[in-house]
């Protein structure tokens, strides 16, 4: 099944707690280790969400609250002014992949519309389900007796999550008139595809209209009498401030009665109309301006045997009657009667069968950059690996080795003088807590002796003398390469400094390949606006041949399963299909075919074009019948000047961000970075690196 899905609601008061508590019942029935989140509430911190109370109490989650949800409609706006609302979708991812590890299923409900976020939390609601790689139920509100307004509303709300990525598998309207409910769930049905489960449920007074309960909490009443009838429904109010005869005129079933605190003629009339045949029920009186009536009236109140419930506010009678007319109807957790009302709802409209075929059989089709780099460090962080940088005077290690130690995600090692990098750090204002990090000089340390005879063993058939091997061990390249031979740590990151050639020759030459490999290659995680794919050989074969392309292809499609990105391979070339004629292509066609008989399990398409390969536009004419066209997420470059000049043009336009260079074919992870990285390259590559080696 699939692992969560997102509930969200087109407008305020959509009722979306029907649906929340309708799956919430449902996936209990399926699986016993349900969770729930609320990423936006839109109280303040030191006040409860009602609704999470509801959904944990009632159906005795093993949630706490303070876990149920992650921040606050006015700390969103205070991120969103300062430039920093990409913190806010990095915290709910936090906090989601926490509950993920712990529940089969997760239920994830959108923002309220109501409070501090409403003007951005239709484009957050989507940014959300989208990070958390999640579909989507989205519930829409009825317009009143217009039903194209209604499914023009619906249709917009749709296309808003289907054009930022996210898939929709279920789209119900809520509060539809009787009348208009076959009339709806036929158009509705008209304006998405048949896979998108669909339904109307039709308006309910029960559930649309507010309690007493509500009003003591909204107004902060006090309970003076009838607090067994808090429950009670409330359709209509009206102020008492006529005489009783002409106010007992205006009485419906279910009425709420305001009136000053010393009207003991409307108190005593509004009782005596609520006992009598002749009236309708009376759900409760709101005694206003905080006064009370005097002690004779209280006793006789007090004596009687059928009593409303009989609140007092401190707010004068005008703005009381503002106040009752502002509040909202909704769900509290000891409202039985609405929540089974609310679960027979949606039992009864909902097609349950249908969306649970549809929650079982959903898959995920891509990975956003954020979920990709969360997965990364988290990762990285549960299984720690032993990282050395060789390069430790460079400011940018430094920084980059500053920030893993506080996070905490590796354990680093800097090849260099302590003193020096100390001064180092000082001088470029670099905050590093060296008890955290391991530094060694090579030429003074323990392991160099070790490190020179081993050297020396290895390559004496290729000539090298004792001191050859001595004078190469001074070398930081060579040195922390076999600090990864020799398993003081577990992988290398180097190049800020170095060449390509520097980094790659030492593993070459002791670490070597795997077996069954030919060709060391490389990847970049190419992390773009809505997905991540997996560019390889952007780096390292300046002209492959077609077995070594049809190498790289398997090694790319093996790293970026390693990832958590499913493996589907574009061989890329300038023609798609049987089209195109000419030695490249041919290339490509051939390692093409290499790359099928050695793995038929993997979803390769070659030769192809680019944009056929990641457009499903574009693919659906050029190759309809393809199972990679369109949704690429390996391409395979024919050759590096294809590769590298592709890799830097889609970052620099696109501002995508480009991990890696990774490493493929070697039996211990050794990155290369490029001398123009930044220290953001640095730590994510330090990760990527910690991640090869827990594979090992």
């Amino acid at each position: 099944m699939s692992k969560a899905i997102y509930i969200a609601a087109s407008h305020s008061n959509s009722g979306k707690s029907i649906v929340t508590l309708g799956l919430m019942r449902l996936l209990l029935g399926k699986t016993t280790k349900v969770g729930y989140l609320k990423p936006i509430i839109t109280v303040a911190k030191n006040k409860k969400d009602f609704h999470i109370e509801t959904i944990i109490s009632h159906f005795d989650l093993d949630i706490d609250y303070q876990d149920a949800f992650v921040f606050t409609g006015k700390e969103v706006i205070a991120k969103r002014n300062q430039g920093k609302i990409g913190d806010v979708i990095d915290t709910i991812i936090k906090q989601y992949k926490k509950m993920e590890s712990k529940y089969d299923f997760i239920l994830v409900e959108g923002t309220d519309f109501e409070g501090d976020a409403t003007s951005v939390e239709a484009e957050l609601n989507v940014d959300i389900a989208k990070n958390l790689g999640i579909p989507v139920l989205i519930i829409s509100k009825a317009s009143k007796g217009s039903v194209d307004n209604t499914i023009e509303n619906t249709k917009l709300i749709y296309d808003t999550f289907q054009n930022g990525d996210v898939e929709v598998l279920s789209v119900i309207v809520n509060k539809v008139s009787k009348e208009n409910l076959n009339k709806t769930e036929k158009r509705l049905s008209g304006i998405v595809p048949k896979s998108v489960v669909t339904c109307a449920v039709p308006f309910s007074n029960k559930l649309s209209n507010p309690t007493v309960a509500e009003i003591v909490r909204e107004l902060d009443a006090e309970v003076m009498f009838g607090a067994s009838g808090l429950n009670n429904p409330i359709s209509a109010y009206g102020v008492g401030a006529m005489q009783l005869r002409n106010h007992l005129e205006h009485y419906v079933e279910d009425y709420l009665v305001v009136t000053p605190g010393d009207r003991a003629d409307i108190i005593l009339g509004s009782l005596q109309a609520n006992s009598s045949k002749n009236y309708p029920k009376v759900a409760g009186i709101v005694l206003t301006g905080g006064l009370k009536p005097e002690a004779t009236i209280l006793r006789l109140i007090d004596g009687l045997s059928d009593i409303v419930p009989i609140l007092s506010v401190k707010t004068g009678t005008f703005e009381t009657a503002t106040n009752v007319a502002n509040v909202q109807a909704q769900i509290y957790s000891e409202n039985t009667d609405k929540i089974l009302a609310s679960l027979r709802i949606f039992n009864k409209y909902v097609p349950t069968e249908e969306l649970t075929n549809k929650l079982i059989k959903f898959e995920t089709k891509g990975m956003t950059p954020k979920m990709f780099q969360y997965n990364m460090v988290d990762r990285a962080q549960k299984h720690k690996k032993k990282v050395v940088l060789p390069e430790g005077n460079d400011p940018r290690v430094l920084e980059a080795a500053a920030m893993l130690a506080t996070l905490n995600i590796v354990d680093v090692t800097l090849l260099g003088d302590l003193e020096e990098l100390k001064l180092k750090a000082e001088k470029i204002g670099i905050a590093i807590n060296f008890d955290k990090i391991k530094v060694i000089n090579p030429a003074k340390s323990e392991y160099f002796e070790d490190f020179v005879n081993t050297f020396y063993e290895l390559r004496k058939h290729k000539g090298v003398n004792i001191d050859m091997a001595r004078d190469t061990m001074t070398d930081v390249s060579y040195f922390g390469t076999m600090m990864v031979h020799k398993g003081l740590v577990d992988g290398m990151v180097s190049g800020a400094v170095n060449t390509t050639q520097h980094t790659i020759r030492p593993a070459l030459q002791f670490i070597k390949t795997k077996p069954n490999v030919s060709v060391v290659s490389s990847v970049f995680f190419m992390c773009m606006e809505n997905r991540v794919s997996v560019f390889g050989d952007c780096a390292i074969n300046p002209d492959p041949t077609a077995e070594q392309l049809a190498e790289i292809a398997i090694s790319s499609a093996d790293s970026a399963a390693n990832f958590g990105i499913e493996p589907r391979v574009a061989m890329l070339s300038y023609s798609s299909g049987s089209s195109g004629k000419g030695a490249q292509v041919d290339k490509v066609r051939t390692a093409t075919e290499i790359v099928k008989a050695k793995r038929p399990d993997l979803k390769i398409e070659g030769p192809i074009q680019y944009d056929a390969a990641v457009d499903p536009g574009v693919a659906k004419s050029k190759m309809p019948d393809s199972e990679v066209a369109g949704k690429a997420t390996v391409l395979i470059f024919p050759d590096l000047n294809t590769g590298n000049n592709t890799y830097k043009a889609i970052q620099r336009e696109t501002g995508a961000l480009a991990i890696g260079p990774m490493l493929q074919g070697l039996n211990k992870p050794v990155n290369d970075l490029s001398r123009g990285c930044t220290v953001d390259d640095i730590f994510n590559t330090v990760i990527i690196t910690a991640i090869q080696a827990q594979e090992l």
